[in-house]
Order: C-alpha cells, then sequence, then structure tokens
C-alpha cells in the first residue's frame, strides 16, 4: 500500500499496474454464504410485493375504470373522512371553549351592512343630513365625495370579484395544513391524526396517484395514436371514443374523484356546444369520463403537446396555433363548422376563459354564442371540504397544483346536465350568454356575476369609470333639467 501513496508522482499505467496487484480485505467466507440467501430473499419479497400491488391495482382500479364499474369503495371512504371531519370539529371546538380561546379569526365578510339603495337617493341623504343645498341644484357639492368614499372603502374591505379568485375558506378543518386558517389550537390527538394524515396521502395515495396518472396518460397517448392510423369510419370513431372515455375514467381515479351526475338524459349531443363553469383544468376530465366531447384549445409544446397531437389523430379535436387565437373571425368559422356537423362529437368550451373559486359565475364571453349552434349547458359544483380544485394560476404553477391535487383527500364534486337552450329571435349574443350563464348559476348554487373574469389579470378599464362619471352627472344634471321643463 505503500506504493499507492506514490502514485500522485507516477505515470497513471503505472498506478493502475499497482492498484491490480494490490488485495483488499474481504468478509470471510461464512458470512458471504450467509448473505447470498438473505439478498436473495429480499429481491424475492420485493418482487412479489410489486406483483401483488400491480394486481389489485388492475383488478380494483383499473379494470372498473375501463368499464365504468364501482365497488363502492370511494364512496365508503368519503363517508369515513367525514366522520373523521366532524370529530375533529367538535374536539376543536372543545378545546377551545375550555381555554377561552377564539376560535375563528374575524372575518371582513360581511361586517359590512349593504342596502340596495341608489346612487341618486344616498347623495340626497347626505345633502339632506350635512347641507342645505337640494339635489336639484345642478353643483358639485363637497359633500358628494362621502358617496364614493364610502364605495371605495366597501370594495377594498369587501370586493365581490377578487375574492373569486382566491380559495374558498372552510367552515371546518379538513385536516390539511393549507385549507383553513382560522383554527390555531389543535389538541395533541388532532396533531397525531394530522401527521398520520399526511403519511397516507404522501406515502400511499400519493404514490398510487401518480402511477394511475401515468397508466391512464400512456394509454391516452398510445391508443390514440393507434386508433389514429385506422381508416375514417364507424369502427374508428367507435375506438377512438372509447379509448377517450377508458382513459378519462383511469385518470378520474388517479385523483380519487367521487362524481355525482344528475340528469344524464341531458347530456350533450352532436352537432352542439357544452358550455360550463370553470374551476380547474381538471373539469375536462370531469365531464369527459361521463360523455365524448371534442376538446377546443390553443396548441400547446411540451407533454401536452404530445397528448394534444396524438388525440387529434383519432379524434377531429379543435386545436388553434397561438396566432391564429387572436384571429376572431377564424376561431368562430372554425367552431361554427364543427358544431353544425352532426357528425362530430359536441364541443367543450368554458366561456368565462379563466378559473373561478366555484363560488360564483362570472361573464361568458359572447364567442361560442353567435355561431347558433344549440348550447348544452353544464353546472359544475365541488365540495372543498375534501380537497380545494380551484386552480390559482396566479399563484401556483401546473406542477404544484397536480402536486396539491394528488395529495389531498379527494375530488368530490357533483355535474348537473341542463336542458339544451338556443338563441331565441328577439335576443343577441350577450343576452342568450346571460341567460345560460343564470341556470348553470341557478342550477349549481353559485353566485351569478356580471363581471369579467379577465379582471383577473388584467386592470379595470376606463368604461367602467366614465359610467360612474356619466352617472352622477346624469343625476345632477338630469334632474335639474327635468324640473326647468316642468
Amino acid at each position: 500500500m505503500g506504493e499507492l501513496a506514490d502514485c500522485p508522482r507516477q505515470p497513471l499505467s503505472a498506478c493502475l499496474r499497482v492498484l491490480q496487484g494490490t488485495s483488499f480485505a474481504r468478509p470471510p467466507a461464512p458470512i458471504m454464504f450467509l448473505l447470498l440467501p438473505f439478498d436473495s430473499l429480499v429481491v424475492n419479497l420485493l418482487g412479489i410485493s410489486l406483483t401483488v400491488l400491480f394486481t389489485l391495482l388492475l383488478v380494483f382500479i383499473i379494470v372498473p375504470a375501463i368499464f365504468g364499474v364501482s365497488f363502492g369503495i370511494r364512496r365508503l371512504y368519503m363517508k369515513t373522512l367525514l366522520q373523521i371531519f366532524q370529530w375533529a370539529t367538535l374536539r376543536i371546538e372543545r378545546g377551545a371553549k375550555e381555554k377561552n380561546h377564539p376560535l375563528y379569526k374575524p372575518n371582513a365578510n360581511g361586517i359590512i351592512a349593504k342596502e340596495p339603495t341608489s346612487l341618486e337617493e344616498e347623495i340626497k341623504e347626505i345633502r339632506r343630513s350635512g347641507s342645505n343645498k337640494a339635489l336639484d341644484t345642478p353643483e358639485f357639492e363637497l359633500s358628494d365625495i362621502f358617496y364614493f368614499c364610502r364605495k371605495g372603502i366597501e370594495t377594498i374591505m369587501d370586493d365581490e370579484v377578487t375574492k373569486r379568485f382566491s380559495a374558498e375558506e372552510l367552515a371546518s378543518w379538513n385536516l390539511l395544513s393549507r385549507t383553513n386558517y382560522n383554527f390555531h389550537y389543535i389538541s395533541l390527538r388532532l396533531t397525531v391524526l394530522w401527521g398520520l394524515g399526511v403519511l397516507i396521502r404522501y406515502c400511499f395515495l400519493l404514490p398510487l396517484r401518480v402511477a394511475l396518472a401515468f397508466t391512464g396518460i400512456s394509454l391516452l397517448v398510445t391508443g390514440t395514436t393507434v386508433v389514429g392510423y385506422l381508416p375514417n369510419g364507424r369502427c374508428k370513431d367507435f375506438l377512438s371514443r372509447h379509448v377517450h372515455l377508458m382513459c378519462y375514467r383511469i385518470c378520474v381515479r388517479a385523483l380519487t374523484a367521487i362524481i355525482t351526475y344528475h340528469h344524464r338524459e341531458n347530456r350533450p349531443r352532436n352537432g352542439g356546444i357544452c358550455v360550463a363553469n370553470h374551476t380547474s383544468p381538471i373539469d375536462v376530465i370531469i365531464l369527459a369520463s361521463d360523455g365524448y366531447y371534442a376538446m377546443v384549445g390553443q396548441v400547446h409544446g411540451g407533454l401536452m403537446g404530445v397528448i394534444q397531437r396524438a388525440m387529434v389523430k383519432s379524434c377531429p379535436h379543435v386545436w388553434f396555433e397561438r396566432s391564429e387565437v387572436k384571429d376572431r373571425h377564424l376561431v368562430a368559422r372554425r367552431l361554427s363548422e364543427h358544431a353544425h356537423d352532426k357528425s362530430k362529437l359536441p364541443i367543450l368550451i368554458f366561456p368565462e376563459g379563466t378559473c373561478i373559486n366555484n363560488t360564483s359565475v362570472m361573464m361568458f364571453k359572447k364567442g361560442s354564442f353567435e355561431i347558433g349552434a344549440t348550447v348544452y349547458p353544464v353546472a359544475i359544483k365541488y365540495d372543498p371540504q375534501f380537497g380545494d380544485a380551484f386552480f390559482n394560476s396566479s399563484k401556483h404553477g401546473m406542477v404544484t397544483y397536480l402536486l396539491r391535487m394528488m395529495t389531498s383527500w379527494a375530488i368530490v364534486c357533483s355535474v348537473w346536465y341542463l336542458p339544451p337552450m338556443t338563441r331565441q329571435a328577439d335576443e343577441d349574443a350577450v343576452q342568450f350568454a346571460n341567460r345560460v350563464k343564470s341556470a348553470i348559476a341557478r342550477q349549481g348554487g353559485l353566485v351569478d356575476l356580471l363581471w369579467d373574469g379577465g379582471l383577473k389579470r388584467e386592470k379595470v378599464k376606463d368604461t367602467f369609470k366614465e359610467e360612474q362619471q356619466k352617472l352622477y352627472s346624469k343625476t345632477i344634471v338630469g334632474n335639474h333639467e327635468d324640473r326647468s321643463r316642468s
């Protein structure tokens, strides 16, 4: 070994010759003999475990998903979680009561008492209490600014628009550390239960869900690519539809999604457009696991691009290049051609254009309502108690969002298929869109808002400010003109 110390001063070939002639200490032969069976036993046990796991995965999840069969395991799982959540809530309330700790943080929502009064009535009241000048006088009064100041402060404290772009607050804790920020006191039992939940979600559910998602996506890409080489006809259409349906059902299992569908007799049919409120990218999987749809969207790169190119080979999905998306007339023409072809699948569109936190429905873009096709409204309502499905794209990336979904307890939602609706002769596209939006909001128990979801990323347009200015001017000048005429 002394020769090895001189290796840095010798050529590399000389060092190699020294190493070849050096004998290192080896374990005694009896120990080597004992280790061989142990290594073989570990390998055999690992192989048996993987085989059993894959068999259970295939028999109880993948095969039932392919045929749309459920053994009721997810429903039982949901009921068990509900009982645990109720017990945890009672423990938190009892502990907070014993130690006189506030259970809830003060919340801004609901502290402002808003009365449905008009601008004219409120300014009259302000002038009546603080000035002798009546509203009939066509002059600006300094006290009028109090109305706009109060409205601005109310909006800052309780804005009905921007709060739709953040996760919904829960009434009770669901043992997820990221869901409810009101609860600060947690007993030792709840801490242990929460830790056990973390182990279950990250060490058992997450690997299982990743394996299912990988299986579903792989089958989707492979199946649609193979079907795409078949000649056009009934056989290709049949296989394409069922390959899509099978893979989406497997992906639904990857999220432990528990979905209740209502009024299936109203499911969208060929030659129409399916419109739904938009909460998450998984809205597509939720709907496509119960029906056949043609997707509409922009061409992407990476993994999403691979999936899109494979899907379009077997089914006439409508993908737009980035340069085409801005061409409104081109988009409308392609959608119209697809929607009026009775041989093609219904188009799935989310007219809001962005994800909302599933507490409301915001303004529908009128483009999909201008082409004159039959519209099939669908309302989707998620239960945030088991996992928040809302995709806050301004806060989380897609990878982070998928990780949050796959480490939640489950995705529970209800889907309502509403009767088909057509545009009436006396209404324009905007009125038709608002009528469909109102029907979806009413069925899903959501708040119907007229605001544009684009406010999530854009500033408020100057036209909104100008409308308030015109209304104020009309309130002052208009009343004076009416009085002068009389």
